[in-house]
């Protein structure tokens, strides 16, 4: 497949009835005294889902609701890569992709697209309208599980810069967070002439030595609380980064026979990663969360989505590793609370072109499924200094 082809998601009834014999199946582990969220997810929030999952969620209905968006599936960069490419009424729209991370997929920009296509339509000013192209990174979602290896971060971002060169667009603006943001990074780094600017909501400029003074000097005291405290809430996070960069496709025997273990792995880091306390549901409606997860489940991705923290770390270019380069296309930065990530300015300023930086108040890892107002807002402000002028 080298040429755009339309798509439409359209799953089996034979897939919808298995998934529900296997969800009726669970088998739980025994009775422990899991009331918090200390060693993973307590059991009856997992249970709540699971029986939601089974008996209420109506996947045909958000199968309709994802269906009204215009969607395709292409080759690049020798991968199949499924994306949603919505365009605006608006003659003077700038192009914009917006990349997704683990364990997110484009479900989380499904509140965006709207406000961001047709800004008129939603309160907002005509002149900040965006054609928005959402893809599922390799791996992930429909564009299906990759095969080979050599799929890493880079490869990715090869392939969302091929795909927008189909789409026929020649300059763009790209948004990332999570792997996102190393996607949108190597874009701004290796395709920079194809781009008005990057903006990110996880932008990584870590020096290579936290121990040298030099490196601290310019960071506020406010940065320097901001930083260490997302050290703190992320210290005994990261044994899922281990695994899925070590021994992925053992971990994908499980997550592929067990929807209810695909459950409790993803929705585990939904609730360590976003800025909702101890409950999910404050923020996110389970069939947003579900909808996510039968983006993992349907296609068999939770797999291969995990084999790219195995790539990335085998070539060097995972989220981890010492970074040498530098971005000089604009760059806007949106820093969320919660996110895990606080990057002091002087930081971003030594490796980034940036000329955009906001401080919002509420929010966490998942920007644009948490906080889609908030998300939007910035994001033109930030479109605002690096579009073309009309």
């Amino acid at each position: 497949m080298r040429t755009l082809e339309p798509f439409r998601i359209e799953v089996a009834d034979e897939a919808l009835e298995d998934l529900r014999k296997r969800l009726a199946r669970t088998r739980m582990p025994p009775a422990f005294d899991d009331a918090d969220w200390q060693q993973g997810i307590p059991a009856a929030v997992l249970r709540d889902f699971l029986e939601y999952w089974r008996d209420g969620y109506d996947w045909r209905a958000e199968e309709a609701k994802l269906n009204a968006f215009d969607q395709g599936v292409t080759e690049a960069a020798g991968e199949r890569l499924h994306f949603f490419h919505v365009r605006s009424p608006e003659p003077s729209a700038v192009p914009i992709v917006i990349t997704h991370g683990w364990p997110g997929t484009p479900v989380e920009f499904q509140a965006v697209i709207g406000p961001l296509t047709d800004p008129s339509a939603h309160g907002g000013d005509p002149a900040d309208a965006f054609h928005v192209v959402c893809p599922s990174m390799p791996g992930y979602g429909f564009s299906g599980p990759t095969r080979g290896r050599g799929v890493d971060v880079h490869r990715v971002a090869d392939a969302v810069a091929e795909l927008m060169q189909q789409l026929g667009y020649e300059r763009y603006i790209a948004q990332g967070g999570d792997w996102g943001a190393l996607v949108t990074r190597r874009l701004g780094e290796a395709y920079g002439d194809r781009l008005y600017g990057i903006h990110s909501n996880m932008l990584f400029a870590m020096p290579d030595d936290l121990s040298d003074p030099a490196v601290w000097e310019g960071v506020t005291d406010a940065e320097r609380e901001a930083f260490a405290a997302a050290g703190t809430r992320v210290a005994d996070g990261t044994g899922y980064m281990a695994i899925q960069s070590t021994r992925p496709q053992t971990l994908a025997f499980g997550l592929t026979d067990s929807p209810a273990g695909l459950a409790a792995w993803i929705l585990e880091k939904f609730q360590a990663w976003s800025d909702c306390g101890d409950d999910l549901r404050s923020v996110y409606s389970m069939d947003a969360l579900l909808t996510n997860l039968m983006h993992y489940w349907i296609p068999a991705t939770a797999g291969s989505a995990a084999r790219l923290y195995c790539e990335s770390a085998r070539a060097g270019t995972s989220a981890t590793d010492p970074w040498k380069g530098r971005v000089d296309v604009p760059t806007g930065y949106a820093r969320y609370p919660f996110e895990m990530l606080q990057t002091p300015r002087v930081w971003a300023e030594a490796r980034y072109n940036l000329v955009h930086l906001a401080d919002l108040e509420r929010g966490g890892h998942f920007a644009a499924f948490e906080q889609p107002e908030l998300f939007v807002d910035d994001l033109r402000r930030f479109a605002r200094r690096v579009r073309p002028s009309a």
